[in-house]
C-alpha cells in the first residue's frame, strides 16, 4: 500500500476510510506489518496479510488479534473473490479464524494465463519510488514471468510457485511498459524486471527485445537471472544489452562445489565464469550475490569470496548471511536440527546470523560479511565496471558524476553493513573491519591495468593538479587504519594504492579522523561526520602554511583549485 510520505498512516485511514487493509510483507517486515494491522484494527477495519512470509506462517500471524485473514500464494484472484463475497468462507487460498480456530481453505491453483491479469493502477500512486544506488530517473517494476524452475534450498520461490515458471506474452509486457512510460511522462526511468529467473525462456526474451527495440524509450532495465541461462544464450544476452537491458544479477552463492551441491543450486563454477564473460563481452553489468555462513563453511573459505568475485570478473557483488526463511527447505533443515537461535523475524534480513554454526560465532559471521564488502568494493572494481560499459558507450564518465555516484553507493554499502549494528561498539568494530579490509596489493595492480584517466574525463583536473602523490588516511581515535594513495602525472593516474597505516612520501596528505562520537546516534553521527570531513579538509589546507611548508601548501592549493573547477562544471551542467 502506498501513501503520501508527509502524511501518517492513521491520517491516510481517516481520509479514505477503507473497509479492508491489505498488507504484503516479508519476514523482515513482520513487526512493522503487524503494527500497520493494529493501527487499522483499532479503527474497526478488517485486515488481510499476504506475500511470501504470511504464506509460510499463516498460523503464527493469525495468532495476533489484529490479523483477520491471510492470503496464501498468489493474491490477485483470491483478494478479488474475497472482496466480492465479503467473507473468507470457501475462498480458495485464504486462512482465517472462526470461533477461535484457524481455518485453512484449500490452496488456489496457480494462475496459468498471466496475460489475464490487469496492470497495476500506477496512476493512484502518490509519490515516485527512488533508490540510493539507481541514479537514472524514477524506478518502476515489471514482470515477464512468475516463479522459477530452480530448486535452491534457501529460496522462497519453490514454496510459492512450486518450482514452476509461468510466462506473460512479450506483447502484453510491452503494453505495460508503454503505460509506464506514459505515467512517467516519457522521462528517463529505471525498470526492475522482478522475475526471479528473467531468462527462464530465452525465446520469449528474444521476442521481447525485438518489440522493445521498436519503442526507443529512455529506459534502463535491471534483471535477476540464473548463470546457466546466461552462459547458454550469448546471442540473446547481446540483444538484451543492445536494448538497454544491461544489469544482470546472478546468484553465484559460492565458489565451492560442496556449497552449490548442498543448496541444490544447479550450476557449476564453469557456468558462473562463462555467464560473466558473456555479459562482459556484451557490455553488460555482471552482478552476483554470495551466501556466507552456510553449514560447514570456514572463515578461510568466506574470506576468499570477494577475491573469487573479482577473479571471475564480477562488476558488482553483494554478500548476504545465510538466512533460513520460513517455508524453505533450508528452514526445515535447521529447525529440525534445533539450530535456530533467533526468533525475532525482523533479524531475518541477511545482515544478521540467526542460526547456530559449529565453525564460527554469530559475531564472527557478521564481521566476515562486512569484510567481504570492504574487500570487494575498492577503486579497481569501479574502474573495471566503467571499462566494460565503454564497450557499449565509448564516452568517458565525468569525474564529478563518478564521485557523486560513488558517494551514493558508499552510503548504501554503509547502511547495508556496519550501520545495521544495534550498538555503537558493534558499529565501530564493523567500520574498522570494512576500512581495513580494503588494504590489498591487488588494487594497485588493477588500477595500473585500467587507469582512472582511461575511463573518467579528468583531463582538466589532472592538468591543474600536475604530478602528485595524494594520500587520504582514515584514522580511528587518531590511529591510522588505512590509506588511499593516488599517484598522478599531468595526464594520467598511474595507480591507486591502498595500504594499512600510512606512508611518508606523499606530496598532499588528508587525514579523516573518526572517534566514538561518530557512532553514538545515527542521525547526529551523520551530521558530525560531514562537519568532521569539512573541518579536516580546511585543517589540511591551513596546516602547511602554519609549518612553513610552502611546497605542500601550493600542492594543496592546486588540489583545491582542481576540485573546485570540477564542482563548478557539475553545477553549470545541472543548471543548463
Amino acid at each position: 500500500m502506498v501513501y503520501e510520505r508527509r502524511g501518517s498512516f492513521p491520517e491516510f485511514l481517516e481520509a479514505f476510510r477503507p473497509d479492508l487493509v491489505g498488507i504484503s510483507m516479508s519476514a523482515t517486515e513482520h513487526q512493522s506489518g503487524l503494527s500497520v494491522a493494529l493501527t487499522a484494527k483499532k479503527r474497526g477495519i478488517s485486515t488481510v496479510l499476504g506475500g511470501y512470509h504470511p504464506t509460510a506462517i499463516p498460523d503464527e500471524l493469525l495468532s495476533h488479534t489484529q490479523v483477520d485473514m491471510v492470503v496464501r500464494g498468489e493474491g490477485e484472484v483470491t483478494i478479488r473473490e474475497l472482496v466480492q463475497k465479503g467473507s473468507p468462507e470457501g475462498v480458495l487460498g485464504v486462512s482465517y479464524r472462526e470461533d477461535g480456530k484457524v481455518i485453512h481453505n484449500p490452496d488456489r491453483p496457480l494462475i496459468e494465463d498471466l496475460d489475464t491479469l490487469r496492470f497495476p493502477a500506477r496512476h493512484l500512486r502518490r509519490h515516485e519510488y527512488t533508490s540510493l544506488v539507481i541514479i537514472k530517473g524514477a524506478i518502476d517494476e515489471v514482470h515477464l514471468s512468475r516463479g522459477c524452475w530452480g530448486h535452491c534450498t534457501f529460496c522462497c520461490e519453490p514454496s510459492m510457485s512450486r518450482s514452476r515458471q509461468r510466462f506473460r506474452s512479450p506483447e502484453n509486457v510491452i503494453e505495460e511498459i508503454k503505460q509506464i512510460n506514459a505515467t512517467h511522462n516519457g522521462k528517463p526511468l529505471t525498470i526492475l524486471m522482478g522475475d526471479p529467473n528473467f531468462m527462464g525462456d530465452a525465446k520469449r526474451v528474444d521476442r521481447f527485445c525485438d518489440l522493445l527495440s521498436e519503442l526507443r524509450l529512455d529506459i534502463a532495465f535491471q534483471t535477476m537471472v540464473r548463470a546457466d541461462s546466461m552462459a547458454r544464450h550469448p546471442e540473446t544476452v547481446k540483444k538484451m544489452c543492445a536494448n538497454n537491458i544491461t544489469h544482470f544479477c546472478m546468484g553465484i552463492e559460492s565458489p565451492n562445489l560442496k556449497d552449490l551441491h548442498s543448496t541444490r543450486k544447479g550450476v557449476t563454477t564453469a557456468l558462473q565464469k562463462k555467464a560473466i564473460q558473456v555479459i562482459r563481452d556484451s557490455g553488460g553489468v555482471a552482478a552476483g550475490t554470495f551466501v556466507i555462513g552456510l553449514p560447514n563453511q570456514t572463515e578461510e573459505e568466506i574470506q576468499y569470496f570477494p577475491t573469487y568475485a573479482k577473479e571471475i570478473g564480477l562488476m558488482s557483488a553483494a554478500f548476504g548471511i545465510a538466512t533460513p526463511f520460513p517455508g524453505t527447505e533450508f528452514y526445515a533443515s535447521v529447525e529440525r536440527e534445533g539450530l535456530i537461535v533467533e526468533r525475532d523475524w525482523s533479524k531475518y534480513d541477511e545482515n544478521n546470523s540467526v542460526f547456530k554454526l559449529s565453525t564460527m560465532s554469530k559475531d564472527r559471521i557478521e564481521e566476515l560479511r562486512t569484510y567481504c564488502f570492504g574487500k570487494f568494493w575498492t577503486p579497481d572494481t569501479f574502474f573495471d565496471w566503467l571499462a566494460v560499459e565503454q564497450t557499449r558507450d565509448a564516452r568517458k564518465t565525468s569525474l564529478s558524476k563518478f564521485i557523486l555516484d560513488r558517494f551514493a553507493q558508499l552510503k548504501f554499502l554503509a547502511q547495508a553493513g556496519f550501520t545495521q549494528q544495534e550498538s555503537s561498539k558493534n558499529m565501530i568494530n564493523h567500520f574498522k573491519v570494512f576500512i581495513e579490509a580494503m588494504a590489498d596489493p591487488r588494487v594497485e595492480e588493477g588500477t595500473r591495468k585500467v587507469g582512472m584517466h582511461q575511463v573518467l574525463d579528468m583531463s582538466r583536473f589532472l592538468a591543474i593538479l600536475g604530478p602528485q602523490t595524494i594520500q587520504v588516511t582514515i584514522r580511528y581515535n587518531h590511529r591510522p587504519l588505512t590509506s588511499y594513495i593516488m599517484k598522478t602525472t599531468r595526464n594520467t593516474v598511474e595507480y591507486i594504492r591502498i595500504i594499512s597505516g600510512k606512508q611518508d612520501n606523499a606530496t598532499i596528505n588528508f587525514d579523516l579522523n573518526f572517534n566514538v562520537d561518530n557512532f553514538n546516534g545515527h542521525n547526529n553521527s551523520r551530521s558530525q561526520l560531514i562537519k568532521g570531513v569539512i573541518h579536516n579538509y580546511l585543517y589540511q589546507v591551513v596546516k602547511p602554511l602554519t609549518t612553513g611548508n610552502l611546497r605542500e601548501a601550493l600542492n594543496v592549493l592546486k588540489f583545491t583549485l582542481a576540485t573546485s573547477m570540477e564542482a563548478v562544471s557539475t553545477l553549470s551542467s545541472k543548471l543548463v
